[in-house]
Parts: C-alpha cells; sequence; structure tokens
C-alpha cells in the first residue's frame, strides 16, 4: 500500500473508509485483513440485507448451523448466535486498527431487528443484549433513526454503549439525533461513565435520496427538473455536515467534549451509485470532509481504489450552493419532508423484508441440518 493510492488519500484527507459488508466467509479467507492492509479499510457495518446474503451462501455457516440444529436451538437464537459470532470475529480482526486509533476506528456494527424500529424499549434491551453477547470493545450497535429510536439512543448511549445510528434522511431528524446522543453522554456522565470510551456515528443516506428525488423530478420532466438530477443527495449530505458542525461547535458540545466524550462522526450511507450514467464513485469524492466516515460496498471501495479522484475537501466550502439545491426543489415542488419521511418508512420496510429472508434462510439450513 502506498500513499498514492485514492484510499490512502481519501484516508489522508480525514475520511474513515468501512466495508459495508461482512460475511463468515471473508472473515475466514482472510479477505477482510487484506482490505485492511491494501485498501485502507479501517471498520465494517452490517445489517439485515448483508446477513441474508451471507447467510444465503451458507457453506461457512454449516457446521454452525448443524451444531445449532443439534441443540434444538429456535430460529431467532440461531440468527443471534450466528450474527453476533460473525461481529465478534471481524471486532478481532480489526482490533489492531482500534488499539492505533485510540478507539476512533476499527469499528464493527450489528444491527437491532428492524421490527423493533418503533419499539423503543425493546430496542434498548436488544442493544444492550448484544453488546453483552459480542462483548468487545470496538462494537457498535445500530439502532434506525426513527422518533422512537432517538429515545432508544440516549438510553443506549448513557448505558456506555456505542451507538450507530443509521436510516437518517433528514436534516431536522438529524439534529434530533445530534441531541439524543448529547442526552445520553450527559446521563452516561451523571452515572459515572467514562465519556471517551463512548463513540457514535451518524448514518446519513445519500444515493436513496437521489432516487427517490429524480423520480419525482422525472415526472414534473421539464428542464429545470432534469437540471436537477443527481445533485440532491449530494446536497443534503454537505448541509448535513454543516448542521455537525454547527452541533459540535455549542457550549453544551464543548463542555462533553472537555470531559472525555467524542464528538458524533457523520457517516455517509448509502455510497454506492444507483444510476449507471453517473460516475461511480461520485458519492466518495463529492463527500470528502474531515472526521466523517464512508462505508462502501465492495464495488464502490475498488472503484474508489482503481479510478477515485480525490482533490481534499469537497464539502465545506458548498454549503450556500447545496442549499440552492434543495431552495431550487422546493420551487418545483418537491417536497423534502415527504421525501425524508418515505425513504425512512421505506429503509425500515425493506429491513423488514431481508430479516424476513434471513429467518427463513436460517430456518431452512436448521431444518436440513438435523
Amino acid at each position: 500500500m502506498t500513499d498514492t493510492t485514492p484510499t490512502a488519500q481519501l484516508s489522508a484527507a480525514g475520511v474513515s473508509i468501512w466495508l459495508d459488508d461482512l460475511s463468515r466467509e471473508r472473515i475466514a479467507t482472510g479477505g477482510l485483513q487484506k482490505l485492511i492492509a491494501e485498501k485502507n479499510v479501517v471498520g465494517v457495518t452490517t445489517n439485515p440485507t448483508i446477513f441474508a446474503a451471507a447467510l444465503s451462501k451458507g457453506e461457512a455457516y454449516a457446521d454452525q448451523v448443524k451444531s445449532l440444529a443439534a441443540a434444538g436451538t429456535s430460529v431467532e437464537d440461531a440468527i443471534f448466535e450466528i450474527t453476533t459470532d460473525d461481529v465478534a470475529a471481524a471486532s478481532d480482526i480489526f482490533h489492531d486498527v482500534y488499539e492505533q486509533t485510540e478507539g476512533t476506528d476499527g469499528r464493527v456494527s450489528i444491527e437491532v431487528e428492524p421490527g423493533l424500529a418503533h419499539d423503543a424499549a425493546g430496542t434498548i434491551e436488544q442493544a444492550k443484549k448484544l453488546a453483552t453477547k459480542v462483548d468487545k470493545p470496538n462494537v457498535l450497535i445500530k439502532i434506525p433513526a426513527t422518533v422512537e429510536g432517538l429515545e432508544a439512543i440516549t438510553e443506549t448511549i448513557a448505558a456506555g454503549i456505542s451507538v450507530n445510528v443509521t436510516l437518517i434522511f433528514s436534516l431536522e431528524r438529524y439534529r434530533a439525533v445530534i441531541d439524543a446522543y448529547l442526552t445520553g453522554l450527559e446521563k452516561a456522565k451523571d452515572a459515572g461513565i467514562d465519556l471517551s470510551g463512548i463513540q457514535s456515528v451518524a448514518s446519513f443516506f445519500v444515493s436513496r435520496v437521489d432516487t427517490e428525488i429524480d423520480k419525482r423530478l422525472t415526472a414534473i420532466g421539464t428542464d429545470e427538473a432534469n437540471s436537477l438530477k443527481s445533485k440532491a443527495g449530494i446536497a443534503n449530505a454537505r448541509l448535513a455536515y454543516e448542521v455537525y458542525e454547527q452541533a459540535f461547535a455549542t457550549d453544551r458540545a464543548k463542555a462533553l467534549v472537555a470531559s472525555g466524550a467524542n464528538e458524533q462522526r457523520p457517516l455517509w450511507a448509502s455510497t454506492g451509485v444507483k444510476d449507471p450514467s453517473l460516475p461511480d464513485t461520485l458519492y466518495v469524492t463529492e463527500l470528502v470532509a474531515p472526521n466523517t466516515v464512508n462505508t462502501m460496498p465492495e464495488k464502490t471501495l475498488d472503484a474508489t481504489f482503481d479510478h477515485g479522484v480525490i482533490t481534499g475537501d469537497t464539502v465545506t466550502g458548498n454549503y450556500a450552493d447545496a442549499q440552492g439545491v434543495l431552495d431550487a426543489l422546493a420551487g418545483l415542488g418537491v417536497d423534502y419532508d415527504d421525501v425524508t419521511a418515505t425513504l425512512e418508512r421505506e429503509g425500515v420496510d425493506k429491513f423488514n423484508v431481508s430479516w424476513s429472508e434471513l429467518v427463513e434462510t436460517v430456518k431452512t439450513a436448521l431444518e436440513a441440518a438435523k
């Protein structure tokens, strides 16, 4: 690995590269270690879709499935055992990165069940259960940024558990997420918990915003509408970074940081390009800013490593232009609040579908192994 690769340049610009994928095969074959060594990968995110895909291939899980089936393990408990084992193993692989970055990176995320997205108490309970089972200092528990999720974020942080907040689409909800994080830190501090051990990222989704808004622009069909296509996702994310800068410049946030707390870093999620007419590194090269994370599917990671052009910070000088994009969309009648509410609802629904697929995959595997 040299300092001249695009991924090295991206890292040098302050962007932590995380892989949006995990499987036991990737762990067992050394594939994960290779990405750390060669492509500057310093973390991993998972979700129900990723685990459903990994389990559907199955071979690497055969021995554990056979053992779980012999023990009469339920489908839900089997999923819990399998996924937490993968996350624990990946956490061990990233432990050196975790140590080298003093806990900032080397992080592996595991998500609470999507069916709990609107159940604050259930989310808090499972977040604690997942953290206890994985039992690694570098695990992050993923909690969706639903209204109910905000309470769960606060209470999970208050318990000293690090959190990856997922499914953030709107700037207003992002502000609420930061508030939930700060409130959790205040509670943790009052409880005597060492704030320096608590980390959090806020996963702001990018390409899905373009997909939904471009669909609406196509329906409008004017030249002005067409000229705004594929601009909203980046504009929205850039303004999110402005929200981050403003929130952590407040006296409230500064007081917590002075007490040992860490800033909650913005994480760019959904960075795989959906429109084949767009550059395949668009949501990487246009969202370079200090103290951020970009979690990439392997296809996007490979494209970035191969031909990504990193030109330094592409975010902080572009707030006015970004706001101009959102204002122009509003002027055409594109309802930002409706777009983001739709995306949150669809995001939860998609993860529920993936979870159902995961349940069926494991159920079938357990029955076959008996």
